[in-house]
């Protein structure tokens, strides 16, 4: 029973059920939103970097004004038009285009006689060698880079960074660092952009291996700790011990 003096009960207010709905439909947006901005802006990046090699008597806007009977770029029966992603296409097709030839044996001849010219012009050769060993590092198929995320003490004892393993220690490093268990190279990426951060050699005895994902892992560095993989079993485990 209330009397004139106990305060009601109010519900939320109009303004806050506006701002939950607005925060709710930024959540189900931003995702979607930065997804597309982002597709669309390397689709634009690689037409813009790739049409002007194309002969303008193959661009896309000529082909169709020609297509309609149009010759005149200057008359004012000329459309203009932007075509997105016609570079990317053409892009794909150079690439399978010369890998398929890059495997045939005069691809290979062609590639061994380009590359022994670069290697006896100095700067070009330097720049030359390290692109091309970042890009069979990171495309090759052989092998994978980043298999598994794992724990490491960085930077010292007793503070604990997420890390990429990536393959063993080789070659002068592992001659020079010697070390029983050996050495293991793990990158450890930096927050909130993981892209950059510090490669460390480290005994394969000290690091920790983890379960999760390299895009679980990936996603709790990018988030700063906030979106933790598989958080339900987790908060269900801490519960359990504190039991």
């Amino acid at each position: 029973m209330t009397t004139p003096n106990d305060p009601e009960k109010r519900g939320p207010g109009a303004f806050s059920s506006l701002r939950a709905s607005f925060l709710t439909g930024i959540v189900v947006i931003a995702p979607v939103g930065l997804t597309v901005w982002l597709l669309w802006s390397v689709i634009g990046f690689v037409d813009g970097f790739v049409l002007p090699f194309v002969p303008d008597a193959y661009q896309p806007e000529g082909l169709i004004n020609r297509w309609i009977g149009n010759t005149d770029p200057t008359s004012s029966d000329w459309i203009n038009i932007n075509i997105r992603g016609v570079g990317v296409v053409v892009f794909l097709l150079f690439t399978l285009m010369v890998g398929w030839i890059a495997k045939g044996l005069i691809g290979r001849s062609l590639i061994r006689a380009a590359e022994g010219v670069v290697d006896r012009t100095p700067i070009v050769r330097s720049i030359y060698s390290g692109i091309k060993q970042i890009a069979e590092t990171v495309f090759a198929q052989s092998e994978r880079s980043f298999e598994t995320a794992c724990l490491v003490e960085y930077p010292r004892r007793g503070i604990w960074a997420i890390g990429f393993i990536s393959t063993d220690a080789r070659g002068e490093i592992a001659e020079k660092a010697s070390h029983m268990a050996g050495l293991i190279s793990v990158f450890v990426p930096t927050t909130p952009n993981p892209t950059s951060g510090f490669l460390l050699f480290i005994p394969k005895e000290d690091v920790i291996e983890l379960d999760m994902s390299i895009e679980d892992a990936a996603k709790l560095v990018i988030s700063a700790g906030l979106v933790y993989p598989n958080g339900k079993d987790a908060k269900a485990a801490l519960e359990s011990r504190e039991i």
